[in-house]
């Protein structure tokens, strides 16, 4: 595989315009599974292809059962990473052994420990809440133990239950307890009130930072910044249209070995760049801004103009500086707000 990445970042070195890139991010699958060396490698064609620039924002994806010290150790020697995402989901057994992760609760707190004391001080961890396991009680500790670490990153997340998946199947034959949205609603308005008490700022839905360590990766997709992905079922986007490799890893790896690269792609209409806008914008605390409403599509901007009044007066919304946010009340309900003013 890694052979074949090194392929496609050849295949595709115009996609990106002739500047330095300012993140990159290993994620999707289990990039902490990868040998260091192919690590190295890559980050060395990426390097030579591109460039980045001095401060990087460098990501790895990790799983807690995959980090020890001896990985961190030669992670911190021999790449530029510096930072590390990990996959904590939960500090309490019970909602570990639910959600079926290979990792412990004595694993979760020991690969931070690890991972701060060999120096990987920019850190970001994801947290589960609203699953039947986690009591308000798990939740309020969960947050907690993230505090005590000193975390400056965290990516909270409320549980879905995905149509296809094995958890949709348990859930509908009644083997697993659904997801009580009541209790996850309130466990995301504790989160907000948390964050707000401990100094994290809510700078997209389900992101909290201290201040200065927001995701800069992130950030670049909800604020429509290009960007080049690598891999099997890989996202690119470059303004205008999105493109997303073949899923498959054997029809992958054989079209980059004949320079046949196979992927979808959507030219994005007028209409979808807006609704897009809108739909990524609007998640952030920066919110949409009614200039670049009316550049991308001024009838759709007019018609939001409208159809934002009934949240502005219920307290859902505000406009600040030209830009419309959503307030904690409306943080509840982003995707229904969202949906109501796409064109």
């Amino acid at each position: 595989m890694t052979e074949a990445l090194l392929g496609e970042l050849v295949l595709r070195s115009s996609y990106l315009l002739p500047a330095p890139v300012s993140t990159i991010y290993f994620g999707g699958g289990t990039p902490s599974l990868l040998p260091i060396a192919d690590l190295e490698r890559l980050l060395s064609a990426i390097q030579k292809q591109f460039g980045w620039i001095s401060d990087a924002e460098i990501t790895l994806e990790a799983n807690p059962d995959d980090i020890t010290k001896e990985w961190l150790s030669d992670l911190k020697k021999y790449t530029p990473v510096n930072r590390l995402s990990i996959g904590i989901q939960s500090f309490q057994e019970t909602d570990l052994n639910w959600m079926n992760r290979a990792h412990t609760a004595r694993h979760a707190r020991l690969c931070l420990e690890l991972a701060l004391g060999a120096g990987f001080e920019d850190l970001t961890i994801d947290l589960i809440y609203g699953s039947p396991t986690t009591t308000d009680a798990f939740w309020e500790e969960n947050l907690e133990i993230a505090g005590e670490y000193g975390i400056p990153h965290l990516s909270c997340y409320c549980l879905t239950v995905e149509e296809g998946t094995a958890l949709h199947h348990h859930v509908q034959k009644g083997k697993k307890a659904a997801v009580e949205e009541e209790r996850a609603a309130h466990q995301f308005e504790y989160l907000m009130d948390w964050a707000d008490k401990k100094g994290y700022e809510q700078y997209e839905i389900s992101n909290f930072a201290l201040p200065g360590r927001y995701a800069r990766h992130n950030s670049n997709y909800w604020r429509g910044e290009h960007y080049l992905g690598l891999g099997p079922s890989a996202h690119s986007f470059n303004g205008l249209s999105r493109q997303w490799n073949v899923a498959n890893n054997a029809l992958y790896i054989k079209g980059v070995q004949e320079g046949n690269l196979l992927f979808e792609q959507e030219q994005l209409s007028q209409e979808q760049q807006f609704n897009e806008y809108v739909m990524t914008m609007l998640r952030t605390q920066w919110g949409c801004a009614k200039v670049r409403l009316q550049e991308l599509h001024p009838e759709g901007a007019n018609r939001l103009e409208a159809a934002a009044l009934v949240y502005l007066s219920n307290g859902w919304m505000v406009e600040q500086q030209g830009c419309y946010q959503l307030t904690k009340a409306g943080r509840l309900l982003a995707d229904r707000i969202a949906m109501e003013l796409f064109i």
